[in-house]
């Protein structure tokens, strides 16, 4: 599924009247329609018939009229809160409005006593304040009726985005309104799906306002939501006649004094994603330990220098990169002077590579070393790692996760996952994946290296490294919101996530994995 921007959406409904002779008046129209279609399941849901519409003066406040005017036909008592003078109102929002006032909704201006009582006694509001093209902060009467709104207990439908966060990055400056739910209009909006945006947005629903296929599915719209069909179309086939060698051989090198577990996981990341062979090369100082800790994959000791890999392992490294289909490496590597030399050894290899951790930490200072990779590069940083390697505050990374992880794909000419809430994937050529999955108790050590591992699991396994990428933070999300089901979030164990992910990838194979939006469409 498509995600678009403000700028892109605006330009979708240029061609669509333009290009595909579509009144603007009638894709109001069906905005309208869809939001009142919503609001009624809502009122059904939850109960009762008073509607209150907060309306501005752009296409979103008329989007809002058009929905009280539905609403009203069907029944609901509906009212309207106006955030400017009716004299501010033009084009079809003021077309929209007089239709309202034609059909006997009540309408009032923002900014009387009135307001709290109307907000505090209906059984919905509709928030059709600002849209996509707003920009904040929110001042005046506006942001009084957000606070209202909020303050009020009552549940809120927001139109194409809740009023107050910015559509393209899901920033959230000043006053901002918390929705129940949020239809959107044609196509998700990149605020609504990543934070803080997506926690404000509520449910999301994608309404059908008629836009042409070829515009809605453009491929000027680079940034798609991972669903469950998409990654369901790329799990590896288990045919009846297959054996262990079908499923990839995985080179995982990892692990060091004090970091163990790193290389463990991230064996166990591999394996519990249906690897069928995994080689896991660690320092001699820590082979006896993981070697006890590792049943169904295959240690090798490496030479080692002070308890990390030595620069010399690359030797005894060659005959493992020579069998394997793709490589692994960083995590629980440490910093140590020998990781560096052997990282930039693996970028030269000329097998598919993913890179994490120390194996990234280790370049911060020679980060255009993986422009040069021999060989297909995933690298999977959080902010604080990807802010080292573009010299760039973590803080300033988050303000605009997408636009910093497609920045690095391009400058490192290679697949970028960015960890974090909303994993986003970016590739080189501007394409770019949003995450759904995932929750709060993946935050705690560990769960980066077995997603390390499920992505060169699928690379073994034939999936492209941008495909394994996002196929692999979504089944990872997955298997933490199957635990968090189960049980909770606080004290998820990496090793756990691990050991979910078959059950993930079943759940998806099965078609049981419900999309992370409502689709409306036609």
């Amino acid at each position: 599924m498509r995600v678009a921007t403000a700028k892109q959406i605006a330009e979708i409904d240029r061609r669509a009247t333009e290009e595909f002779g579509i009144p603007a008046a009638s894709l109001m129209k069906r905005a309208g329609q869809q939001v009142a279609r919503v609001a009624v399941s809502l009122l059904s849901e939850r109960g009762g018939r008073r509607v209150v519409v907060l309306c501005g003066k752009g296409n979103n406040g008329g989007d809002g009229l058009v929905a009280a005017r539905y609403l009203r036909d069907a029944g609901v008592m509906v009212e309207a809160i106006l955030a400017a003078a009716e004299s501010e109102f033009s084009g079809e929002a003021r077309l929209a409005l007089d239709a309202a006032r034609e059909a006997g909704i009540p309408l009032r201006t923002a900014g009387s006593r009135e307001d709290d009582r109307l907000l505090r006694t209906a059984d919905l509001i509709i928030d059709a304040l600002f849209g996509t093209g707003f920009r904040g902060p929110v001042r005046g009467p506006a942001a009084d009726l957000i606070r209202a709104a909020n303050g009020s207990g009552r549940p809120v439908l927001a139109v194409d985005i809740p009023s107050g966060v910015a559509a393209d990055t899901g920033r959230a400056d000043g006053a901002c309104i918390r929705a129940a739910a949020t239809v959107t209009m044609g196509l998700p909006k990149v605020g609504l799906l990543v934070f803080p945006g997506a926690e404000l947005a509520g449910s999301v629903y994608v309404a059908d306002i008629g836009y042409p296929p070829a515009l809605s599915n453009h491929s000027s719209v680079p940034t798609h939501l991972v669903t469950p069909e998409m990654v369901r179309a790329l799990l590896p086939e288990r045919k009846p006649d297959s054996h262990k060698g079908d499923y990839g051989r995985v080179l995982i090198v990892a692990g060091s004094v004090g970091f163990t577990g790193a290389a463990v996981l991230a064996t166990r990341g591999a394996l519990r994603t249906g690897a069928g062979l995994v080689t896991l090369a660690v320092p001699e100082a820590v082979y006896p330990i993981i070697a006890s800790h590792v049943v169904e994959g295959m240690p090798h000791p490496l030479p080692d220098k002070g308890g990390a890999v030595a620069a010399d392992a690359l030797k005894r490294l060659d005959e493992l990169i020579e069998r394997s289909d793709v490589i692994a490496a960083g995590p629980g590597l440490s910093e140590a002077a020998g990781v560096r030399r052997v990282v930039e050894g693996l970028l030269k290899a000329g097998k598919p590579l993913v890179l994490d951790a120390d194996g990234l930490n280790v370049l911060a200072e020679r980060a255009t070393t993986l422009a040069r990779a021999r060989a297909p590069l995933v690298i999977t940083p959080h902010p604080g790692e990807l802010g080292r390697l573009v010299e760039m505050p973590a803080g300033k990374i988050q303000e605009d996760r997408l636009a910093a992880a497609r920045s690095a794909a391009k400058r490192f000419k290679c697949t970028v996952l960015l960890k974090g809430a909303r994993t986003v994937i970016a590739t080189p050529e501007g394409d770019a994946y949003i995450s759904p999955t995932g929750n709060p108790g993946m935050a705690t050590g560990g769960m980066g290296d077995v997603l390390t591992g499920a992505i060169a699991s699928l690379i073994g396994q034939g999936l492209d490294p941008t495909a394994a990428a996002y196929c692999g933070a979504y089944l990872h999300g997955l298997a933490a919101d199957l635990i968090a089901a189960e049980r909770g979030m606080a004290g998820m164990l990496a090793s756990e996530v691990a050991d979910h992910l078959p059950v993930a990838i079943e759940r998806v194979r099965r078609g049981e994995q419900k999309d992370p939006v409502v689709d409306l469409r036609e």
